[in-house]
C-alpha cells in the first residue's frame, strides 16, 4: 500500500458552509434553472464560489494541507455519495449519459423531477432541518463509479493552492439512508447491495488518492442513531465496509467522522477498522473511557467540542479542560496525546457564515454569539493552547444573563399550568359541532397556507422594512395579495380557503419577529435543501406574545368570502426547532412558553369569528432523539407544547395541523396525540408510504395525505391525483379524507400553481362523486 502519513492538522471542521454568505449558490442554480444563464455560466459562477470558500478557509488559519474540508454540494451530499457509485432509479435511465456517467442536468433532475417522473424522495437529514434526497437502490441496481466530481473538486482546490480534504457520505450511512426501489423484492434491504457499494467506493478512493489527496473525510452519521439493525451488526457492517476500503491499495488516509451523537461501545469497532482517525461527537456524546479508547495507540483522535449546530459560543475554558482530560485518558489507553485534533461536532453547513455581517443584534446577545467563522477561529483558539482550561464538567456555552433572558410573569405563568390546559372535548363531539357549524362536502378541498410570493409583495415588504413604504401602503399592498388570493381560490372551486401569507418571509421568522424572546439576523442563512435557504431566528429569552399577530390578515379574509378561511399559526416545536434555541433551560420549558404565547393567538382569532386554524407542526419528526431511550420524554413535552397552543379553542372550532417531509410513520402515535381535527401531511414525493399507518384504526380523525409535491415543478396531472385519491380512500375512508398539496405553496410560480390547483378540484370532485354513487347518493 502507497499511503501518506502526514497526520491531521491540529484543527479542523467536519464541513463549511456551501451556498455562500449572500446565498450566491442559490442565485446561479435558480437562474440556470429559468433559462437565464447558460450552463457555462453556471459553472464559472460556482466555481467562483468555491475560490471564494477557499480562500476564506484559508484566511481563518485551515491553511495546512487537508486542513479544509472540500464538503461543496448543488445540492445535496446525500445525493451526491449516490451518484457517484451509480444508484440511479429505473426510472431515470434517461438521464445517464451513453457511457454511464452523470453530469449536473442529470443531478438536478433526480433532485427536481422531470414532466415524466417525480424527484426522489426528500426527508430529514437526522434530527436537523436539512432535508436529504433518498436513494432508491434495488438489486439489479448497475452500480459503478458515475461520478467522479469529488475528484475534480479536490483538483480544482490544488489549482487554488488549497489541497482541501474530500469529504464523502460514508458507504454504511449511504445505504442505511436508502430505500428499496420501487418493483424489489419484499425482502430486498439496501444493505444487500454493501459489498458492491464498497467496491465502487474503492475506485473512488483510488481516484482521489491518484490525484494527490493525502486525507478523505467518509461520514457515517448512522452510527450516532438507533439503526434496523443492532450494534453488534453494525459493527460487523463497519468491517465489511470501512474495513475493506481501510485494507485497500493506493489509498490516501482516512478520517472516519461520527457526528449527531455519541457512538458509545462502538467506538472500539471503529478504531479497529484501521482508519488512520476517528471522529466523535463531544457535544452530544461522552469522552470516550479509557477502555472504549482500546486501539487508539494506532489512530489519531478528532475531538468534535465545538458544536457545529448551534450559534452560541463555546465555553472555551470547559472546552479546554474536556480537551485535556480526553488526551490523558488517550495516553494511558497508548496513543499519542499530541496528535488529538479539536474539531466540530458536525458540519458547519447548519449555522451561517459569520456574525462580522451582522449589524442589529443587541450587542449583549452578539457577544455569546459564534457562526461558523467564529466557531472554526474557537477551533484554531483551542488547538494552539491558548485558553486556561476550566472544570470540563463546566457551563458548555457563554452565560447569559442581560435583559429578556428572564422574564418573572412568563415563568409564572407556565408554572400555573396544569393538566387541564392541555385538554378539549372528545373528538366525536367536536366533530360534529364543527360539522354542523361549516356544512363541507366530502373530501374538502384545501392548500397548506402560502401561495406564490410574487416580486411586487417581496418588494413591498421590503420597501416597508426600510422605510421606503409606510404603514397605510405596506397593509394596503398586503390586502391587495390576499384579496387576488381568495379571488383565484373561489374560482377554483377550493373549500377552505387560506389568506396565502404574503406578510410573511418565512413561517418561523414571522413569528419570531412578533414574540419577545427572539432576535432575527440581517445575513444568517442556513441551507434547507437545495436551493432553499432559511434564516433561523435566534431564541435567547423567555418568550411571550406582546400583542395579536395574525388576527388582521385572517379576519380581512374572511370578509371577502362566504367559505371558511383558516387562521394560519407556527407550532411550538417547529418554532424551536427552525430557530437557534437558548441551551439554558430543557428544550420541554421553552416550548411551553411558546405554546402559551400562541394559545393567546388561537384565542384571539377564534374570537374575531376565524373557525378553522391550522397550526403547523412539520418538525415533530426532526426533534424525535436519533435514540429510542430518549424518545418517550420528547415526545411527552412537544405533544403537551401543542396541546397547550390549541386547547383552548372551543368544540366548535376546528384545529387542523400540518406535517411534511420527514419519515412520520415512527410517530404516528404522538401524531395522533395532538389530538388535532384534522392533519394534513406529506404523501405525494413519498408516494403514499403512510397511508397504512392512518388506517382508521390508529387514527380516526380528519387526514390530508398530500396529492402534489411541491418541492418540484412538474404539474400532476388529474388523473395522477385521482388515482392517489382512490388509494388514500381505500384506506382512509372518504369520512376522513381532505385533499391537499404534500406543503405551502410560496416557492411555486402562480402558472404552476393554479393548474395543480385545478387539477387537484377536479380530481376530488371525481372522487367525491364516485363516494356518492357508491353510498347510493
Amino acid at each position: 500500500m502507497t499511503l501518506d502519513t502526514t497526520p491531521l492538522p491540529a484543527a479542523t471542521p467536519l464541513g463549511y458552509p456551501r451556498i455562500g454568505p449572500d446565498r450566491e449558490l442559490k442565485k446561479v442554480e435558480e437562474a440556470y434553472w429559468a433559462g437565464r444563464i447558460d450552463h457555462a455560466e453556471f459553472t464559472r459562477r460556482a466555481r467562483e464560489l468555491r475560490r471564494a470558500t477557499r480562500a476564506r478557509l484559508t484566511e481563518l488559519g485551515l491553511d495546512a494541507a487537508a486542513a479544509a474540508p472540500e464538503s461543496f454540494s448543488l445540492y445535496d451530499q446525500v445525493l451526491d455519495a449516490a451518484l457517484a457509485v451509480g444508484i440511479v432509479p429505473d426510472r431515470f435511465a434517461s438521464v445517464v449519459e451513453a457511457g454511464g456517467t452523470l453530469d449536473d442536468d442529470a443531478l438536478f433532475a433526480l433532485a427536481r423531477g422531470t414532466a415524466e417522473q417525480p424527484p426522489l424522495e426528500m426527508t430529514k437529514w437526522f434530527d436537523t432541518n436539512y432535508h436529504y434526497l433518498v436513494p432508491e437502490i434495488g438489486p439489479d441496481t448497475d452500480l459503478r463509479l458515475a461520478s467522479t466530481r469529488a475528484v475534480d473538486l479536490f483538483t480544482e482546490s490544488l489549482e487554488d493552492g488549497a489541497g482541501t480534504r474530500p469529504v464523502l457520505v460514508g458507504p454504511l450511512t449511504l445505504l442505511l439512508l436508502a430505500k428499496a426501489q420501487e418493483g424489489a423484492p419484499a425482502d430486498f434491504d439496501p444493505l444487500d447491495r454493501l459489498d458492491q457499494v464498497v467496491a465502487v467506493y474503492a475506485q473512488l478512493l483510488e481516484a482521489l488518492h491518484a490525484a494527490g489527496a493525502t486525507w478523505v473525510q467518509l461520514d457515517e452519521p448512522a452510527l450516532a442513531a438507533d439503526q434496523r439493525v443492532d450494534e453488534a451488526v453494525l459493527a460487523e457492517l463497519l468491517q465489511r465496509s470501512i474495513g475493506r476500503l481501510a485494507a485497500g491499495p493506493d489509498r490516501s488516509q482516512l478520517l472516519l467522522t461520527t457526528p449527531y451523537g455519541g457512538i458509545g461501545d462502538l467506538l472500539p469497532a471503529l478504531l479497529a477498522t484501521g482508519v488512520e482517525a476517528v471522529h466523535v461527537d463531544l457535544t452530544r456524546g461522552d469522552l470516550p473511557t479509557i477502555a472504549q479508547l482500546a486501539g487508539v495507540d494506532t489512530v489519531q483522535l478528532v475531538a468534535g467540542l465545538v458544536e457545529g449546530r448551534s450559534v452560541w459560543r463555546t465555553e472555551l475554558p470547559t472546552a479546554a479542560a474536556r480537551l485535556a482530560e480526553l488526551r490523558r485518558r488517550v495516553t494511558e489507553a497508548g496513543g499519542a496525546a499530541e496528535e488529538v485534533v479539536v474539531s466540530t461536532s458536525v458540519s458547519l453547513q447548519h449555522v451561517p457564515h459569520t456574525l462580522e455581517r451582522e449589524t442589529s443584534l443587541p450587542a449583549e446577545l452578539t457577544a455569546t454569539l459564534a457562526f461558523a467563522d467564529e466557531k472554526i477561529t474557537e477551533l484554531v483558539t483551542l488547538a494552539d493552547g491558548e485558553v486556561e482550561a476550566g472544570s470540563a464538567d463546566g457551563p458548555r456555552s457563554v452565560p447569559r444573563l442581560f435583559e429578556g433572558v428572564r422574564v418573572g410573569a412568563v415563568r409564572e405563568r407556565a408554572a400555573a399550568v396544569t393538566a387541564a390546559h392541555a385538554e378539549r372535548e372528545d373528538y366525536a363531539v367536536r366533530a360534529a359541532a364543527q360539522q354542523t357549524a361549516l356544512g363541507l362536502p366530502g373530501l374538502p378541498t384545501t392548500t397548506i397556507g402560502s401561495f406564490p410570493q410574487v416580486g411586487e409583495v417581496r418588494a413591498a415588504r421590503a420597501a416597508h422594512r426600510k422605510g421606503a413604504l409606510d404603514d397605510a401602503g405596506y397593509v394596503q399592498a398586503m390586502q391587495d395579495e390576499i384579496a387576488r388570493v381568495i379571488t383565484l381560490q373561489e374560482e377554483l372551486g377550493l373549500d377552505v380557503l387560506v389568506h396565502g401569507e404574503p406578510e410573511r418571509n418565512d413561517m418561523v421568522q414571522y413569528f419570531a419577529e412578533h414574540l419577545e424572546g427572539f432576535a432575527t439576523t440581517e445575513h444568517g442563512w442556513v441551507q434547507s435543501y437545495g436551493s432553499r435557504c432559511t434564516r433561523p431566528s435566534i431564541l435567547f429569552g423567555d418568550v411571550h406574545r406582546p400583542a395579536p399577530i395574525t388576527v388582521d390578515w385572517a379576519t380581512y379574509a374572511q370578509s371577502l368570502t362566504s367559505r371558511p378561511v383558516k387562521g394560519m399559526l407556527t407550532g411550538p416545536v417547529t418554532i424551536l426547532a427552525w430557530s437557534f434555541v437558548r441551551d439554558d433551560q430543557p428544550l420541554g420549558d421553552t416550548a411551553a412558553q411558546v405554546g402559551l404565547a400562541l394559545r393567546d393567538e388561537v384565542t384571539d382569532l377564534e374570537a374575531a369569528g376565524i373557525g378553522i386554524v391550522q397550526v403547523d407542526e412539520p418538525a415533530l419528526r426532526e426533534l424525535l432523539p436519533l435514540r429510542e431511550a430518549e424518545r418517550e420524554a420528547y415526545l411527552d413535552w412537544s405533544v403537551r407544547s401543542f396541546r397547550l397552543a390549541t386547547s383552548g379553542a372551543a368544540a366548535v372550532t376546528q384545529i387542523h395541523t400540518h406535517l411534511c417531509y420527514s419519515e412520520f410513520s415512527v410517530v404516528v402515535g404522538a401524531i395522533e396525540a395532538l389530538d388535532a381535527d384534522v392533519t394534513s401531511i406529506e404523501s405525494a414525493r413519498s408516494r403514499g408510504e403512510l397511508l397504512e399507518a392512518l388506517a382508521p384504526d390508529a387514527f380516526p380523525r380528519g387526514i390530508g395525505p398530500g396529492v402534489w409535491d411541491i418541492h418540484s415543478p412538474r404539474v400532476p396531472g388529474a388523473e395522477e391525483i385521482t388515482e392517489q385519491l382512490r388509494r388514500a380512500r381505500a384506506v382512509i375512508g372518504p369520512e376522513r379524507l381532505w385533499v391537499n398539496p404534500d406543503c405551502g405553496l410560496k416557492t411555486r410560480g402562480y402558472v404552476e400553481t393554479e393548474a395543480s390547483l385545478r387539477h387537484l378540484v377536479q380530481a376530488a370532485r371525481e372522487v367525491r362523486a364516485d363516494a356518492e354513487v357508491s353510498a347510493g347518493v
